[in-house]
C-alpha cells in the first residue's frame, strides 16, 4: 500500500541537489538551513543510504543520490505534466523542456530557431545545453536532442528523424590560394598546408574522400599545419590563410557567399555524417515537446539554412 511518507522531503532534496547548497535551498523554499538539513537527514535515514557527500567546501550527490535524483525529477516532471494537462490551456506549449545540441551547429543554426519559438510561446522554459558527446536522453532526462552522427539502430525508447547529411567541402582563403596556388587533385593536397581537426587524444581527425565503390567513404589522415579541436576554430584558421580545410557547408556557406573563403576541388565534395533530430517517445505527445519537435522538423537543414 502506498504511503505518503515516501513523498516527504523530496522537494527539499531536489532543491539541495539543484543548488548544491543547504543554505541556497533554504532560501528558495523559505525554510531555515537547519530545517533543510534535518529533512535531508530524515530522508537518508528512511532510505538507508547517504544521498550527499559533505565536505567543508563542497556538497555533491553520491552514486545513490544521483540515482534517486533522476527518479525524483522524473516523478516531479510527470506531476507537472498532469497538472498542465488538467488546465484549460493544456494544449499550449508551456513548462520546462530540456534540449541538448551539438556545440557549433547548435549555436549557429538550432538555438536561433528555439529562441524564435520561445518568443511565440513565452510560457515555455527551455533548458538548452551544448555537447558533442553521446547523450542518452532517458538517462540524462533530456527531451530533445540534435545530433551529428549517431547510431544506425536507435534505442526503442527514442524517436528520431534524419534531416540530411553534412556536405563536406574543401576550402581556403583567397590570400592562401594566391600565395600557394589552387590544388587540382587530391594528390595535390599532399603539397599544401592543411587545417585539421585536433582530437582530445592529441591526434588529428581524418579527412573524408569518396571511395572506389558508390557510397563508400575513405578516411585519410593528413599532415596538419595547424590542428584545432573546434569547427568554428578551424574556420578561423582557414580565414587567417593558414591552409586548406575540409568543413561542412553549414559552417562555411556564409563565408563562401562573402568571398572570404573559396571552395577548391569541388569534384571531391562529399556527404559526411548523418544529422538527426532525436526525442524521448514517452514525452513526444506533451504539448511543449510535440510543438517544438514540429517546429524544428520543419526548419532544420543540413546546410544550416531554415526552410
Amino acid at each position: 500500500m502506498f504511503s505518503s511518507e515516501r513523498l516527504k522531503g523530496i522537494d527539499v532534496f531536489v532543491s539541495v541537489a539543484d543548488l548544491g547548497s543547504f543554505t541556497a535551498a533554504a532560501e528558495r523554499l523559505n525554510l531555515s538551513s537547519s530545517a533543510v538539513s534535518k529533512s535531508v537527514a530524515r530522508l537518508e535515514g528512511r532510505l538507508g543510504v547517504r544521498l550527499f557527500q559533505r565536505t567543508i567546501r563542497r556538497l555533491s550527490l553520491t552514486e545513490a543520490g544521483e540515482t534517486f535524483y533522476r527518479t525524483c525529477i522524473a516523478v516531479l516532471t510527470d506531476l507537472e505534466e498532469v497538472e498542465l494537462a488538467l488546465t484549460s490551456e493544456h494544449l499550449k506549449p508551456q513548462g520546462r523542456v530540456r534540449i541538448d545540441l551539438p556545440a557549433s551547429y547548435g549555436r549557429l543554426h538550432v538555438l536561433p530557431l528555439i529562441l524564435d519559438f520561445v518568443k511565440q510561446h513565452p510560457g515555455l522554459h527551455p533548458h538548452v545545453s551544448f555537447s558533442d558527446r553521446f547523450v542518452d536522453p532517458a538517462q540524462e532526462g533530456i527531451d530533445i536532442v540534435v545530433r551529428i552522427g549517431g547510431s544506425d539502430a536507435w534505442a526503442a525508447n527514442l524517436g528520431h528523424r534524419f534531416f540530411g547529411a553534412q556536405r563536406l567541402i574543401f576550402c581556403a582563403s583567397p590570400s592562401y590560394l594566391r600565395a600557394h596556388g589552387t590544388p587540382q587533385s587530391a594528390q595535390d593536397l599532399q603539397h599544401h598546408q592543411c587545417v585539421g581537426y585536433g582530437q582530445n587524444d592529441g591526434l588529428v581527425g581524418p579527412w573524408f574522400f569518396k571511395g572506389r565503390q558508390a557510397g563508400d567513404m575513405e578516411r585519410r589522415v593528413m599532415s596538419a599545419h595547424i590542428a584545432v579541436g573546434d569547427g568554428e576554430g578551424e574556420v578561423m584558421a582557414a580565414l587567417a590563410g593558414l591552409g586548406i580545410a575540409q568543413l561542412p557547408t553549414w559552417l562555411t556557406q556564409r563565408h563562401l557567399d562573402a568571398g572570404t573563403l573559396v571552395e577548391v576541388l569541388p569534384q571531391l565534395a562529399t556527404d559526411g555524417l548523418p544529422m538527426n533530430l532525436v526525442w524521448l517517445k514517452s514525452r513526444e505527445n506533451l504539448p511543449k515537446v510535440h510543438a517544438l519537435l514540429e517546429y524544428l522538423s520543419a526548419r532544420l537543414e543540413p546546410s544550416g539554412s531554415a526552410r
